[in-house]
């Protein structure tokens, strides 16, 4: 049992490791220190021990029905842990203090909890140390005025996610008598009123976290209004977490047929809203707040495909969606103020000074658009195919044709670089070493998606 642990919170362990080293390296010495270093290799090793337990195909149980660990697990843990480095770098660019570092090791600690959550308190515990650390990043990555009313609206909407899914949590318990993941599923697929009534209320804490459709008002202000490295975190791997944490939740159910409509419906909402008020957005961040409400949309439809595929799905999902997401953000301007170096009008004739940065948005565009041979079409396939094998054609098709609504903006910031001609006063658009550093980090692996997906699937 101690070397279980030992082993199957390694991850876990590395990363709280580099917190202590940068707490104490933070109150020892009298200069300011780069606190990037010790937070690139506490999450890189991390990241190494799961994708270390993954191919040993390691399964273990260290804390019974609480604390679960399997190799579909170790690759999810391993996916997020990746998409931390090139915010890390991003947050480099800034020459983010100590505290940015502690903090997002600390949220991505919650993050590796939630993935391997037991039960439904394991699950709540992940989930607040996975957002409590975002509220304080919000204000320290950025001294923008706007920052601190931003991490209110996040912090007041997330603390009514929290209410919510406490309520559910204890429902299940009165419904089922028990909290392990295994009670709330069967209570999922039940007809008993109160079982019912705890299974809607966990959903619908999960779409308020995920910025879905009607619970989605926070996420726009929230990404506009800090700076661009804890936008691209809460993009990536907050949005990621939530939706593996839906995924444990429902792990071998089926939803109730009374369910069904519900949660589609407002899947299909989320893909349409999302996508069409991107359309009007003049900031990439804005912009990319209201295409992730469109992604989470796409990817609640999992819950309608049959429980077997919803982890590769997901996984899979998730790495693809974020490695564009922070790709497009490596290639913005480094310099200029903080609320303004996003805007489309910065980025008018961008092939012209900066081709390489124009040829990657572009490329990062078309994965978000879904636009074959790219990975962001794969990524769709898998969601729908599963959704199809389920028996839900109709709206698997109306997903599919909600999801190319967002070709529109998406080729709209791809014509502003390409097509257009640079504004007398756009500013300079030049990009950081180390944002250039995590752009070729965030190439490198969407072509590896690119060219070899079936590596990563076949470890899920």
């Amino acid at each position: 049992m101690n070397l279980d642990m030992l082993v199957g919170l390694l991850p876990e362990h590395l990363l709280l490791a580099g917190i202590l080293v940068l707490l104490v390296t933070e109150l020892a010495t009298r200069h300011a220190v780069s606190p990037l270093p010790v937070a690139l290799l506490a999450v890189a090793a991390a990241m190494a021990a799961a994708l270390g337990l993954a191919g040993e195909g390691y399964t273990a149980m260290p804390f019974p029905e609480q604390f679960v660990m399997d190799p579909g697990r170790a690759v999810a843990k391993a996916v997020l842990l990746g998409l931390a480095l090139p915010v890390l770098l991003l947050a480099g660019e800034a020459r983010a203090d100590g505290r940015f570092a502690m903090l997002l090791l600390s949220s991505l600690y919650g993050a590796c909890l939630v993935v391997s959550a037991g039960n439904l308190v394991t699950l709540f515990l992940g989930l607040e140390l996975l957002s409590l650390p975002v509220y304080a990043l919000m204000v320290v990555g950025s001294r923008r005025p706007e920052s601190a009313e931003a991490a209110l609206k996040y912090l007041v909407l997330g603390g009514a996610g929290s209410a919510t899914l406490l309520f559910g949590i204890s429902l299940t318990l009165g419904a089922t008598g028990s909290l392990s993941m295994t009670a709330f599923t069967g209570a999922a697929a039940g007809p008993e009123p109160l079982a019912m009534a705890a299974v809607t209320l966990v959903l619908a804490a999960l779409m308020l976290k995920a910025a879905l459709v009607p619970f989605h008002g926070w996420a726009p202000d929230a990404y506009a209004g800090t700076g661009v490295p804890v936008t691209a975190y809460m993009a990536t791997v907050i949005k990621g977490a939530v939706l593996l944490a839906l995924v444990g939740v429902f792990e071998g159910a089926r939803l109730a047929p009374a369910l069904v409509g519900l949660t589609a419906t407002l899947a299909l909402a989320s893909a349409v809203w999302g996508n069409l008020a991107a359309m009007g957005q003049r900031g990439l961040r804005r912009m990319i707040a209201y295409s992730s409400i469109a992604h989470a949309g796409f990817l609640f439809f999992v819950l309608l495909g049959e429980p077997a595929g919803r982890l590769e799905a997901v996984v899979f999902y998730v790495l693809v969606y974020g490695l564009a997401n922070l790709l497009a953000f490596a290639c913005l301007p480094s310099r200029g103020d903080e609320g303004t170096r996003d805007h489309l009008d910065r980025l008018r004739g961008l092939y012209r000074s900066r081709p390489a940065a124009a040829i990657l948005l572009a490329v990062a565009m078309l994965s978000l658009a879904g636009v074959p041979p790219l990975p962001g079409f794969v990524a769709k396939f898998f969601i729908f195919k599963n959704v199809v094998e389920a028996g839900y054609t109709a709206w698997a098709v109306a997903g599919l044709l909600a999801s190319y609504l967002g070709l529109f903006f998406y080729l709209r910031v791809i014509r502003i670089m390409f097509m257009e001609e640079p504004a007398a006063t756009k500013g300079d658009t030049r990009g950081g070493v180390l944002a250039g550093v995590a752009g070729v980090v965030c190439v490198a692996a969407v072509a590896a998606v690119t060219l070899f997906p079936g590596w990563l699937l076949a470890r899920l």
